[in-house]
């Protein structure tokens, strides 16, 4: 095993160097990454396989010496397990002594790596951390590194990485030259339908058949293996209704009829899965009332709108539920917590507003999401809506995300602005 290790490593330490050489769409977290670097703090960076984290992580430490290693190494699963103290000693011997910042990758596959990297943290390592599984958040982190680590989670591409993926410079007269506004639109199509997976944005692959794959590695590595899940066709039929219901309420009972499982203990437990997987969101309704959120039904959203289309059983996918969709992964990106600090809701005329954001115990701002040209009665519905909400909330801060239609509605002192999707995803706000 020592020197297949030794192999590894060496082989490791060449990869990094291939990908170091190599030329690389800037990322939006980078600046909040780099504030962290020189912590003493673990960073965790976190997200779904394939969306970039591992290059993330290269890149923040290009400019200093740093050791590598990925656990998600084929070799390695062929070998059984390794020594962390073979390890480390094969790092030191590759990277020499002096050498004491650490780049990790996929380290969820290394059995209780949170007692090593405790260890090393502990021994005056610094140590960036990637995974592929939300639970490095939760129980493990929770549990053994309380307080000494920053999580930086990295998603597909946000809207201004992709249209840096795809060389668009935007000048400031870009709202009024038809032929740049009608690029913008274009691209925007492409990213709704596609979504922000780099591979996706950058190269010419097929966009259905590679996240078609994708999605089903994730199911593969991250729920039923790790997970040990001896049904594993159940979680696969779980993943593709709930994808295929993207933006859409569900009930754990009603999903437990539709997919003929007989416990909603295992449906729950399921769900979790797929959440800590990062494919998919649950979104809970806004109430003060704590039994109130948790007994309603929940809404379900997409980690990346491409793969909707990889998975979607109807032909063409309701335009305005892929907006709602991408919106709330926006949202996600710039910083908001779902169930924390976004919500959707419903008046007590149960019309639905499609997003509530809070920060604290104060609503800042209300947001519907409607991709239809504005006729009279959608305006009266979806506006009604929100002055409902607002009433209901005491928030005046009120958005309507529409296509490509800019203006406002002013109603008993209150002002809705209509915004396109274009420009509200070029927002650079945190």
């Amino acid at each position: 095993m020592q020197n297949n290790l030794k192999d590894i490593v060496s082989g490791q330490k060449l990869q990094k160097e291939e990908l170091l050489a190599l030329a690389y769409i800037d990322r939006t977290k980078e600046p909040f990454a780099k504030k962290w670097l020189d912590s003493s703090l673990i960073k965790v960076v976190l997200g779904p396989r394939r969306a970039g984290k591992s290059i993330f992580s290269l890149v923040l430490l290009k400019d200093r010496p740093f050791m590598y290693f990925n656990f998600d190494d084929e070799v390695l699963s062929s070998v059984g397990g390794i020594s962390t103290d073979e390890l480390m000693k094969e790092l030191h011997a590759t990277y020499g002594s002096d050498v004491k910042t650490i780049l990790f990758d996929e380290i969820q596959n290394l059995p209780s790596w949170e007692l090593f990297a405790n260890r090393l943290h502990r021994g005056g390592y610094n140590l960036v951390l990637t995974g592929s599984n939300a639970q490095l958040l939760s129980k493990e982190l929770a549990t053994h590194l309380t307080g000494r680590h920053m999580p930086i989670e990295i998603l597909p591409f946000d809207f201004n990485e992709f249209l840096r993926s795809k060389k668009f410079q935007i000048n400031q007269e870009y709202s009024s030259l038809p032929r740049q506004r009608g690029e913008l639109l274009n691209l925007t199509e492409n990213y709704l339908l596609n979504g922000g997976f780099p591979e996706v944005a950058v190269s010419n692959v097929d966009p259905k058949d590679y996240l078609d794959v994708l999605l089903d590695a994730v199911l593969f590595k991250d729920v039923v293996k790790r997970h040990r899940v001896k049904f594993s066709t159940q979680v696969s039929n779980l993943a593709n209704h709930l994808i295929n219901n993207f933006s859409s309420l569900y009930t754990v009972r009603k999903l437990m009829e539709a997919l003929n499982l007989k416990s909603t203990t295992t449906i729950e437990k399921y769900i979790n899965y797929l959440e800590e997987a990062y494919l998919v969101f649950s979104l809970l309704r806004y109430s003060p009332k704590s039994m109130e959120r948790i007994k309603s039904p929940r809404k379900v959203y997409a980690v990346d709108n491409g793969f909707i289309i990889a998975k979607a059983v109807q032909h063409s996918p309701d335009k305005g539920k892929l907006m709602e969709n991408l919106v709330f992964t926006e949202l996600v990106k710039r910083g908001a917590k779902p169930n924390r600090e976004l919500f959707y809701y419903k008046t007590r005329n149960e019309r639905e507003v499609d997003f509530v954001l809070k920060q604290g115990h104060v609503v800042t701002e209300l947001i519907q999401v409607c991709y239809e040209s504005i006729n009279s009665d959608v305006e009266q519905r979806e506006t009604r809506a929100l002055f409902e909400a607002s009433g209901e909330l005491n928030v005046d801060t009120l958005t309507i995300l529409t296509w490509d239609e800019e203006r406002e509605v002013k109603k008993d002192g209150k002002t809705i602005q209509f915004k396109p999707l274009w420009k509200w995803l070029l927002d650079k706000k945190p």
